[in-house]
């Protein structure tokens, strides 16, 4: 049954502390290695918090910033690729923030960066720029490995296109707030199951400033179920995706043979 292990790190660090969360990350990635996984997953904005409100300015990196080479060391050390999140600067754009995240390969090596395309509340809509590209992806032990962030799921034209592209495993590091609770209990399997994809949705838990993030990490299965999902408090957990068993249930599945997208015009005109 050839499988990626992918361990989902449910977390919110600490707030403002670079250097510790890049330690609570080493950590849970020897834990990952340990237990046969071949990808970890950390939230939204894990490496700096994400209630930190003018201080995101301050905190920000490029992509290839000092806390961006200490990721890759970890991933290089423990043997295993590494996705997170975190607040950009854009050293090409004059300092435009962008929330993005970026994932290495258990080598250290760079194997894609995406930046957040749907924004959400006040805080990110003062502070980010929105970026542009729906797809972008990597490949990982034989699949095709698609990144996006939180609220970007949340738009079934999203992961479709990402499903279109050939996506097998859709990664999305996640700063879920109450009362959202239907996201990862009802609305990622059901986009796993319309897509035939597997996606690991890893988020925040607690309060943080205002936020109160709800946990309810989830490994999401092509058949719309939760192969594994951690409950409301820090947790590191793990399932397997499972190529076999993908390939098997897109043979059944007939929603992306069986579409008709010259109905779907209208799906790309902003409304009135």
């Amino acid at each position: 049954m050839p499988a990626l292990r992918t361990a989902l790190l449910q977390s919110s660090g600490q707030l403002g502390d670079v250097a510790a969360n890049l330690k609570i990350l080493d950590e849970a990635a020897g834990r990952a290695a340990a237990a046969g996984a071949g990808l970890l997953l950390a939230p939204e904005l894990f490496l700096t918090g994400y209630a930190i409100g003018a201080d995101i300015a301050r905190l920000a990196e490029p992509s290839d910033g000092p806390s961006a080479q200490a990721v890759a060391a970890i991933a290089a050390r423990h043997g295993l690729a590494v996705g997170y999140g975190y607040p950009e600067r854009d050293v090409e754009a004059h300092g435009v923030l962008h929330n993005s995240a970026q994932l290495f390969g258990a080598d250290g090596a760079v194997l894609a960066h995406y930046r957040k395309t749907h924004l959400f509340g006040d805080f990110e809509l003062k502070w980010f720029t929105p970026g542009d590209s729906a797809v972008v992806q990597a490949e990982i032990a034989g699949l095709t490995v698609g990144l996006m962030i939180c609220y970007d799921v949340e738009f079934p034209e999203n992961v479709r296109a990402q499903a279109l592209a050939g996506t097998d495993l859709l990664l999305v590091p996640t700063a879920l707030m109450h009362p959202a609770e239907v996201v990862p209990e009802s609305v990622v399997p059901v986009r796993a199951f319309e897509n035939q994809i597997y996606i690991a949705y890893a988020n925040r838990t607690g309060p943080e400033g205002d936020f109160e993030f709800v946990g309810l990490s989830t490994l999401a299965a092509p058949d719309g179920t939760a192969r594994v999902r951690a409950g409301r408090g820090e947790d590191l957990v793990i399932g397997d995706v499972d190529t076999d068993f993908l390939a098997a249930s897109r043979a059944e599945n007939p929603y992306l043979r069986d579409r008709r997208p010259g109905l779907y015009g209208p799906l790309v005109h902003d409304r009135a």
